[in-house]
C-alpha cells in the first residue's frame, strides 16, 4: 500500500469510529491524543497535520495501540504517558495512574513546608516526590516504595526529570531513620476490600492492586503511616495524607489518637474531603 494511501484524518476518522463502538466517551479526541502522544507531539500539531499522509513505520503502532484502548487499557497506560502538574511522565502498570486529586496534595506540601528533607511514601510513578523536587527548596527528598517495580519507573522518570530524588525500596517509614525529615506525604492505598472488588474494570483490571486497596477497612497503610510518622519527623513537622472522602473524619479521629496536633482535613478541587493535614508536636 503506498504512504499516501492513507491519510491521518482518514485514519483518525477510523480510530474515533472504533473506539466510540467499544463505549470511549470522547472517541474522537482520544483518537488524536493516542496519535500525537505516541509521536511526542501537541494534539494541535497532529489536528494541523490531518491531511497529511500516515508514515507506514508509523501506522502499526498506533492501530496497536487504539486496539488496546478500546479493550478497555486505561488512556495513560496506552500512550506511556500521564502529565502531573509540570511535569510530562512515563507511566505503566508498574504504577498507579496519578490523579489530578493528588496534584493538591503536593500543594499543600509546598506552602506548609517549602524547604528542609521531605520523604514520600509509596511513591509508584515518583509524580510527588519529583513535582516537590522541581518546585521547592529542599535540601533532600526521599521516595519510598516497597515494589521494585515501581521504583524502577520512577527511576526513569526521575532520569527524565533531571531531579535529584533518592529512591529507596522499604515498607511505608520503615527505612526511614528517627527525626529525619521535616515532611512525610503520602498518596496511599485506600480503598477497602469490598471497595477495591466493586471498582470498574477499567481501574481494577489494568492497575495495581497494592496501590488501592488497604485491608477490610481501607485502613491499614494510612494507620501505619500515623503510627510510625511521628518517629521519622522532626519535631514541628507535617504528615500530609491523601484519604479516601468517605473515611476522611475517621482518619482525623485516628490521627488524634496517635498524638499529632493541629489535625485538619482539606478538600480537593471537586470538593471533596480528600486530604489530612498534622504537625508533630514538640514532644516526642
Amino acid at each position: 500500500m503506498p504512504e499516501t494511501a492513507v491519510t491521518l484524518a482518514s485514519l483518525l476518522a477510523d480510530a474515533g469510529a472504533k473506539l466510540g463502538a467499544a463505549g470511549v466517551a470522547q472517541p474522537a479526541r482520544e483518537a488524536l491524543r493516542i496519535w500525537a502522544d505516541l509521536r511526542r507531539q501537541p494534539p494541535g500539531r497532529a489536528f494541523l497535520e490531518r491531511g497529511g499522509p500516515v508514515p507506514q513505520d508509523q501506522l502499526g503502532a498506533y492501530l496497536e495501540a487504539v486496539d488496546r484502548r478500546a479493550s478497555g487499557e486505561p488512556l495513560a497506560y496506552v500512550t506511556g504517558w500521564v502529565g502531573f502538574r509540570r511535569l510530562e511522565l512515563r507511566i505503566d502498570r508498574r504504577a498507579l495512574i496519578p490523579r489530578p486529586e493528588t496534584e493538591g496534595l503536593v500543594e499543600l506540601v509546598l506552602a506548609r513546608v517549602p524547604a528542609g528533607r521531605i520523604a514520600d511514601v509509596g511513591t509508584g510513578s515518583g509524580c510527588i516526590a519529583l513535582s516537590l523536587a522541581a518546585e521547592g527548596r529542599y535540601d533532600a527528598v526521599v521516595a519510598v516504595d516497597r515494589s521494585a517495580d515501581a521504583l524502577a519507573l520512577a527511576r526513569l522518570n526521575r532520569q527524565a526529570v533531571g531531579k535529584r530524588v533518592a529512591l529507596v525500596q522499604g515498607d511505608l517509614t520503615a527505612p526511614l531513620a528517627a527525626e529525619s525529615v521535616d515532611a512525610l506525604v503520602s498518596n496511599p492505598p485506600y480503598l477497602t476490600d469490598a471497595e477495591y472488588a466493586a471498582l470498574e474494570p477499567s481501574v481494577a483490571r489494568w492497575e495495581p492492586q497494592a496501590a488501592l486497596a488497604a485491608g477490610p477497612d481501607g485502613l491499614a497503610a494510612t494507620a501505619g503511616l500515623l503510627d510510625d510518622g511521628r518517629r521519622v519527623l522532626r519535631a514541628g513537622g507535617w504528615i500530609a495524607l491523601e484519604v479516601d472522602a468517605s473515611r476522611a473524619e475517621r482518619v482525623a479521629g485516628l490521627a488524634r489518637r496517635f498524638g499529632w496536633d493541629g489535625v485538619e482535613i482539606g478538600v480537593d478541587l471537586f470538593g471533596r474531603e480528600r486530604y489530612l493535614l498534622a504537625q508533630r508536636s514538640e514532644r516526642p
